[in-house]
């Protein structure tokens, strides 16, 4: 029987994505796991492990299991998350319109990413921010992990209540199918 997943944990998983790494799940023993891009190049053109040292030889080994396996699944990539929609929908569902119609100019032209993080900063939202984003990332793996057949385990605390789903963020999730 497979193990269960922590939500709490793949979400926590999507959040320190890099457009240079990716993660990994293994499907029947639930565990996580990171992987650089530069790391599964050496191991994809076949690095040879002998004469370094014990902890490097175990961590290839790992990476090639990962990389090989059937039991280990990648997670969504940061492309593949579409952090933009995200802050538009959090942007959209801002009851201040003064607030909304700034963080919406903000997400306008080159620096989007900075502006809005900016604003969400001055405007003294970062928690309400982070716990949209949070509920957005939520969703997103819910609908992986369902769409892959994961049974998980939803954490206490780890779904912020937000508004209702927003088309942006259903994209986000369809976007993965």
């Amino acid at each position: 029987m497979a193990a269960r997943v922590s939500l709490k944990l793949v979400i926590e998983e999507l959040d320190a994505l890099t457009d240079e790494t990716s993660a990994y799940l293994n499907r029947e023993t639930g565990e996580l796991y990171a992987l650089g891009d530069d790391e599964a190049g050496l191991v994809e053109d076949g690095i040879d492990p002998v004469g370094m040292p014990e902890w490097i030889i175990d961590e290839v080994a790992k990476m090639r299991e990962v990389l090989e396996s059937a039991e280990w699944l990648a997670l969504p990539t940061r492309f593949d998350i579409h952090e933009w929609a995200i802050m538009e929908s959090f942007a959209r569902s801002l009851a201040d319109p003064d607030v909304r119609d700034e963080l919406s100019t903000a997400l306008r032209g080159k620096g989007a990413f900075r502006w809005f993080k900016e604003v969400v900063r001055r405007r003294g939202i970062q928690q309400a921010w982070y716990d949209y984003r949070t509920a957005a990332l939520g969703r997103i793996a819910i609908a992986w992990l369902d769409e892959h057949g994961v049974a998980y385990v939803a954490d206490a605390d780890v779904l912020p209540e937000d508004p209702a789903p927003d088309p942006g963020i259903q994209r986000t999730a369809e976007a993965l199918e």
